[in-house]
């Protein structure tokens, strides 16, 4: 049981209906503090679900989830304790219009943690440099590319000083030529270690970057393994079909 204890995201079994279909079909995966775990596999096939169920953004209806130590079930307090160590970025940024990149970075440090206005402002600076766009702080969304807004929503994420990492097809919606920057941001969180799981196609980055790689099909994990494991010797028919189709493009 040693392993387990270290984990820092245990799902035991875990089930999820969209009324009648079952988009989850026994889920299990335990991640290790500071792994970077990519999900793979084609649409529809419960990538974005699973990650969901993480931070309860979807409720699973059967097995377990356990949050650093914190079970999720429907104690509000548990999902409030969860949410505050989770940051999650997705494919669409969300972020809000009227607001400039640096009060979107600073709103919740400033209205959750009580961090006061100067403290959170220089923090905010410090992330938008990580992210390198230190330049573009006093703007707002609307004039900034869509990689310069992706890269806004992660430093959004992590100014709640998350331990865990989230991103559900970050590059999806960007222009070819914006992934690289998104991705390059990526990487320098993955070496710094911060625990992550990414939902992506991006292979090139998985390969990189990845610890262990779960291929998802029809709601089942049906193939996991290291990314030599994974790109060198599949086991899978499902998982050799899907990599030839992605690794070709």
């Amino acid at each position: 049981m040693s392993a387990e204890n270290n984990a820092i995201i245990q799902c035991m079994d875990v089930h999820k209906w969209f009324d009648d279909f079952h988009a989850l079909r026994g889920i299990s995966m335990n991640v290790e503090k500071g792994e970077v775990i990519v999900i793979f596999g084609p649409s529809g096939s419960g990538k974005s679900t699973f990650i969901r169920t993480i931070n309860r953004l979807e409720e699973h209806q059967r097995g377990t989830i356990i949050v650093d130590g914190i079970e999720l079930t429907h104690d509000l307090r548990n999902i409030a304790a969860i949410r505050s160590e989770i940051g999650m970025v997705f494919q669409s940024f969300n972020l809000f219009p009227h607001l400039t990149v640096l009060q979107n970075v600073t709103l919740s440090p400033i209205w959750v943690r009580k961090m006061p206005k100067d403290e959170a402002n220089e923090m905010g600076r410090q992330l938008l440099e990580r992210v390198g766009i230190p330049e573009q702080a006093d703007k707002f969304p609307a004039n900034l590319s869509g990689g310069q807004q992706q890269r806004t929503a992660i430093a959004r994420a992590l100014a709640m000083q998350p331990k865990i990492m989230l991103f559900d097809e970050p590059t999806s919606a960007l222009d070819p030529e914006m992934i690289k920057e998104v991705l390059d941001v990526m990487i320098g969180l993955a070496q710094s270690g911060m625990t992550m799981i990414v939902v992506t196609h991006e292979m090139g980055f998985a390969r990189a970057v990845a610890d262990r790689m779960f291929f998802f099909d029809e709601g089942l994990v049906v193939e996991s393994g290291t990314p030599s494991d994974i790109f060198d010797r599949p086991q899978e028919d499902r998982t050799k079909l899907f990599l030839s189709q992605v690794l070709t493009h």
